[in-house]
């Protein structure tokens, strides 16, 4: 069993993880619109990686007999003016996410629930992954600079992700 604490805590991380997924969706829309597929689908699968991780979350509060409270997500933006501010964006994104999922870790060991702090990990884990994925996108989208050519190159890299 989870405090009514971590619960709240678990719940409100859920709709982070769901707003993550609605954000990354947007991306992948205005990526689709503006002729870069490989960027969008990237984008895309970036969206159904975060709604995974929203339902690992939601699964884990009802294995711990814990209530899952749904919260709105808000509107995310539509437009960006280019694909090298999509994954600045991201990048900050993800940061603040790591900083959540840190901050969750905190909760669990101050609560002395060490079932909640271990599942946790695989979360710090992957967010370690996420940060190191969009920054490293965002330094190859800084090297190509204004080359159309290496941004189709890394649109069609980034086509790639299975």
């Amino acid at each position: 069993m989870i405090s009514d604490k971590m619960e709240k805590a678990l719940n409100d991380q859920i709709k982070e993880e769901y707003f993550s997924s609605y954000l990354y969706l947007a991306m992948s829309a205005h990526l689709k619109a503006v002729n870069l597929d490989g960027f969008a689908h990237w984008m895309k699968i970036q969206s159904q990686e975060e709604m995974t991780h929203a339902l690992k979350l939601f699964d884990y509060v009802n294995e711990q007999q814990g209530k899952i409270v749904l919260e709105g997500i808000g509107k995310p933006p539509s437009e960006w003016n280019a694909p090298l501010t999509i994954f600045e964006e991201a990048y900050k994104h993800e940061q603040k996410i790591s900083g959540l999922i840190n901050r969750l870790v905190d909760l669990a060991i101050a609560e002395k629930d060490h079932a909640t702090a271990g599942f946790l990990q695989w979360f710090v884990k992957e967010q370690v992954e996420e940060e190191a994925t969009a920054a490293d996108i965002v330094h190859k989208l800084k090297m190509v600079g204004d080359s159309n050519q290496g941004l189709f190159m890394i649109d069609r890299f980034l086509g790639e992700r299975k």
